[in-house]
Order: structure tokens, then C-alpha cells, then sequence
């Protein structure tokens, strides 16, 4: 079996609300697979019909060979779950934090010192381990949350926005740590409203909107689907904008795909150096003031935008009804 999650079909509604529609995926052994979408797409009711905190309304979703309703003890056994918010009790030590995550996991008696151990060594908290966590910095309670998610040794991780609110050293921490949890193959779901962080971990994402998934695929294969080019930005005052569309069309055969205040872009397919000259050298010949011109790759934001309509900054400025009631996940 290649698959650790296998979803089919999943419907999920709440009343008259469709959360998630006819959504269907696979999830390999040993990747990190994320999922991106707007608030209300869908992301966080799938998370928790995996984790069977929601049952789906119809579909079928199979954890390592399980069957989530029919097993929902077994699959909750070989899954760690890290949410937004950060979970550990802040009047005790980050040691006797472990030690009730291992509790609630049932761990036998005998091997709780041992494991306690080595996840304050993973989380370089062993000089802090009889310190409460109420002391400690925002990063280091990342870290002890992260080790205590995976303290009965999952074979499944599931981090929700694992890294918001870290500054970014701990957020290079957390991806390094990320990184090394998949190489002693645990598998990672991660959400993140942070693209470039999708695109530097994940070996394949999954973009949802409105219930349904928009596409999937990895980095590299989404950001083709965008274009085998490269994107011009210029950036400059609105009142010339105009001008400068109707140059790109009439002299290089260049309609721009995406325009905001004070910024239009375009997708150059060939040539783009050569062509990107030969603008420069239009512009200056029109005399246009402009502020800045640039021409880089496809990005993740530019596969967001153009699957969802807006950028994942926009949608994130918005309240999330999903997660009004927030994740209590236990044994």
C-alpha cells in the first residue's frame, strides 16, 4: 500500500452549507503533502474528518489501510495533530507536558522516561525541561507542541499552519524540523498561509476552494500550469497604466494577466530576456515614468491567484468561520 490517506468522494455539510464537495485525493507514505486554499474553502473541515472530530455526511476516507468510521480509535492512534493555536499547559514544566501527552496516548509506564528524553533532544529543551512553559519564548513552545504532537510516534502529522505567529529564525527552525520528521518517514498534512513555505516543503499540494479541489500537483508541475515563461511585474503611478497595457498589446503581442494599484503583470512565454529588453528600451523611448520593472519565474502566490481570484494575503485579512470552534483533538 503506496498510500497512507486515501480520500473518495468526501461530502461534508453543515445544514444547507457545503463544506467540502465530491472531494477526492491520495496522500503517499512518506511526503509532506499541503493544503492551500481561501478561508471557507474546505481546508479545515477536511483536516477534521480525517482526524474524526467531524464524521463526513457521505464518502469514504481510509487512514493506512483503516477505515476512519469504523476504526476511529486504531486511526486517531497513528496520527499527531498540531494545530494553529499552540496546546500546552503553561503552569507545567515543558518535562511534565510530555509526560501527560504520553498519558493521553496510553504509552506503557516503561517507556514514558525514555521517550519524554528524547523529544526534550529533538526540541533542544532539555536544559528547559523543568521550566514552566509559561516562561518559555513563543518559538521554544512551537517546538515542545511539535514533539508532544509526535510522542506515541504517529505514522501520520497533521499541522495546521504550523509556523504563524514565528518570527524567521523559529520559522526556519520548524521547517528544518518539519524536514527531518519526513526523512524518518512520517508523513506530514500541513496548511500555511505562507506560499513559499508550501513551495519549499511540500512534495505535492493540494489548492481548495468552495468544497472542491481546484488543482494538485507539485510546486514545480502548479507553477506550470501558469506558464512556461516568465512573469513581467511593473511597477508604477495608476494614471499609466493604461498606456503601458496598450503598448505591451500593440507592440509585442502582450495582454496583462493580473493588474492591482500601482502594479500590472504580464506573462512573457519566449524570449523573455530578449523581449524584456526591448520593452525597457520602448519605455524609455515613451518616456513613461515608471517606479520599478522586473522579470522573475512563477510563483505559488501567481497558481493562488489565478486557481482562487485573489492572493492567500487577501483572503487571510477575512474571519475564518471554519475554525470558530476551535480543534480539540483527543484520545
Amino acid at each position: 500500500m503506496n498510500y497512507i490517506v486515501e480520500i473518495r468522494n468526501l461530502k461534508k455539510t453543515f445544514g444547507n452549507i457545503v463544506a467540502v464537495d465530491d472531494l477526492s485525493l491520495n496522500i503517499s507514505k512518506g511526503t509532506i503533502f499541503g493544503i492551500l486554499g481561501p478561508n471557507g474553502a474546505g481546508k479545515t473541515t477536511t483536516i477534521s474528518t480525517i482526524l474524526g472530530i467531524e464524521k463526513q455526511t457521505s464518502g469514504k476516507i481510509i487512514v493506512n489501510g483503516l477505515d476512519n468510521l469504523k476504526y476511529p480509535e486504531k486511526v486517531k492512534q497513528i496520527i499527531g495533530f498540531m494545530a494553529q493555536e499552540t496546546i500546552v499547559d503553561d503552569e507545567l514544566t515543558g518535562k511534565q507536558n510530555l509526560i501527560l501527552g504520553a498519558n493521553l496516548y496510553h504509552l506503557p509506564k516503561d517507556q514514558i522516561k525514555d521517550k519524554v528524553e528524547y523529544a526534550l533532544k529533538q526540541s533542544q529543551l532539555e536544559k528547559f525541561a523543568d521550566v514552566k512553559s509559561k516562561n518559555y519564548s513563543g518559538g521554544m513552545k512551537r517546538r515542545l507542541y511539535l514533539v508532544k504532537s509526535m510522542i506515541h510516534e504517529p505514522l501520520l502529522l497533521i499541522l495546521d499552519e504550523p509556523t504563524t505567529g514565528l518570527d524567521i529564525q523559529n520559522r526556519m527552525q520548524m521547517w528544518d524540523d518539519i524536514r527531518k520528521l519526513k526523512k524518518d518517514g512520517v508523513t506530514i498534512i500541513m496548511t500555511t498561509q505562507y506560499l513559499e513555505e508550501a513551495d519549499y516543503l511540500c512534495d505535492t499540494i493540494a489548492i481548495i476552494d468552495h468544497g472542491k479541489i481546484k488543482a494538485i500537483g507539485s510546486p514545480s508541475e502548479l507553477k506550470k500550469q501558469i506558464s512556461s515563461g516568465n512573469i513581467l511585474e511593473i511597477i508604477l503611478k495608476n494614471e499609466y497604466i493604461e498606456q503601458i497595457t496598450k503598448l505591451l498589446k500593440s507592440e509585442f503581442n502582450i495582454p496583462v494577466s493580473n493588474f492591482k494599484n500601482e502594479k500590472i503583470e504580464a506573462i512573457i512565454e519566449k524570449n523573455a530576456f530578449e523581449i524584456f529588453q526591448k520593452i525597457l528600451s520602448e519605455i524609455k523611448k515613451k518616456k513613461i515614468p515608471i517606479l520599478s520593472i522586473s522579470l522573475r519565474l512563477p510563483t505559488m502566490d501567481d497558481v493562488f491567484i489565478k486557481l482562487t481570484g485573489s492572493s492567500i494575503r487577501d483572503t487571510n485579512t477575512k474571519p475564518d468561520a471554519s475554525k470558530s470552534n476551535k480543534f480539540a483533538y483527543t484520545r
